[in-house]
Order: C-alpha cells, then structure tokens, then sequence
C-alpha cells in the first residue's frame, strides 16, 4: 500500500518512517510537513494509507480529512486524546497516542491492509461482475440464420464430429450449429462453463448431483473424461463432494 506521513515534527516523521520500513505491505511515498504539502501528492499519485497528526500549522488533520472528497484510508498519530471520537466518527481506521510502540503501529497498520485487501477483492468481483453481464449472451449460425442464445440458458453442450448441439432450459431441440467444442470453450466464461469430457461442455451453475465419474444436468447423466477430472475437481470441488 502506497502511503505518506503528514506531520510538522521532524521526529514523528522519523518514527513513523522507521516504523513504515519494517512493514513489508507499506511503501512511504511522501513524508509532509503540512496539509498542503499532502495535497501535491495525492494530487499526483494514488495513496492507499495516510497516517497524520491532528495538529498541523494552518488545517487540522481533522478539518484536512473533513475536506477530502475521496479519502484514502487513514490513521491519526497525535499526542491528544480528546479527538479520539471525532475521528471515529470520520472512520479513521485506527488512533494512534503518542508515544506509541511498533507492535501497536503494526496493529493499526494491519487493519488498514485488511480493509485494503478485502476493498480490492470486492472491486476484482465487481469487474468480474461486469465482464460477465458482457458475456451474457452467444451468436451462433444455425437454419441459416444468426440465434441469439442467452448464456443461463445453457444447460450443456454435446460435440459431434464438426457440429454441436447446444441444449437450452425448456426447449425439447437442441440448437445445432457448426462448430467445435474447442471454439466453444474459447468463446464461453471459464468461470461458468467446463469442458468435462471430450464430447461435452456443462454449465456448471445447472448441475444438479455428482459422482466420482458423471454429473446429472437436466436429468440426463453426462460422463467426466479421465484427463478432464482434474480440472473438474477444482472447478466443483466447492460445490458438491464427489
């Protein structure tokens, strides 16, 4: 995490610094000697962690984080108690007195890289969120013609020779067209499609029972090839014990 130090005693800033240095998941971008010096760099650079005191020349840290459209995380590092609840109240992720010793530095320090981890899995699962809403849908040439197949309707997919057959959720026919189960594979969601036989693509969200070498989908038993069992096991595993 990116972080700078905001703080008008030389001192504190070392400490801090020190302290900074020691945490593998830290990296110090900038030390300020006041609000306005923190303003250039978070102008200039993304910071993940700020640690400030609340008494600085001209804007408090409080009035500083008060002004903050969009705020990094931050740590207050002050020799007053008597903020603590204001800057609760503003989220701080910790409040630091001074003279305060590295095994509480690194506390705070390891709740903020907590929050930070768990903030950059939810933004990774919201962009995931987004690819997949773009792949909600295939086209495919079948009777002469473009058919426009939605994705969660998929039950399976059975490979013959140069043509599949893409099996749909209340439909008797499955949708024939010419391809391959390769070209399939390549053009579906990993994280929704599997191929698990050298004749078959399942959606793994249709599953309805396992065993050590079938699935059930739609009432009809589909075989997991030997080589596709592995990567079957991984996919599933989290979903149903074989």
């Amino acid at each position: 995490m990116k972080c700078i130090i905001i703080d008008d005693e030389p001192l504190a800033q070392q400490i801090v610094e020190d302290y900074i240095k020691k945490i593998p998941f830290l990296k110090l971008e900038k030390k300020c000697d006041s609000v306005f010096d923190a303003i250039r760099v978070l102008q200039r650079t993304k910071i993940d962690l700020i640690f400030l005191d609340i008494h600085l020349p001209n804007v408090t840290g409080i009035e500083f984080i008060r002004s903050l459209e969009n705020r990094p995380m931050f740590i207050f590092t002050t020799a007053h108690s008597e903020h603590a609840l204001e800057a609760f109240d503003l989220n701080a992720i910790d409040y630091l007195l001074k003279p305060f010793p590295f095994p509480r530095f690194f506390k705070a320090a390891n709740k903020a890289y907590n929050l930070y981890l768990a903030n950059s899995k939810q933004i990774q699962n919201e962009l995931a969120d987004e690819f997949e809403n773009d792949q909600e849908y295939i086209l495919v040439k079948a009777d002469y013609k473009s058919v426009k197949i939605k994705l969660n309707q998929i039950l399976y997919i059975e490979g013959l020779k140069d043509y599949v057959k893409i099996y749909l959720q209340n439909e008797e026919k499955p949708v024939i067209t010419l391809n391959s189960l390769k070209r399939m594979c390549e053009s579906l969601p990993v994280n929704r499609f599997l191929r698990i036989h050298k004749s078959f693509i399942i959606n793994t969200n249709r599953i309805k029972s396992v065993t050590k070498n079938r699935v059930i989908i739609h009432d009809r038993w589909i075989p997991i090839g030997e080589s596709y069992k592995s990567d079957f096991q991984n996919s599933v595993i989290n979903k149903f014990a074989l």
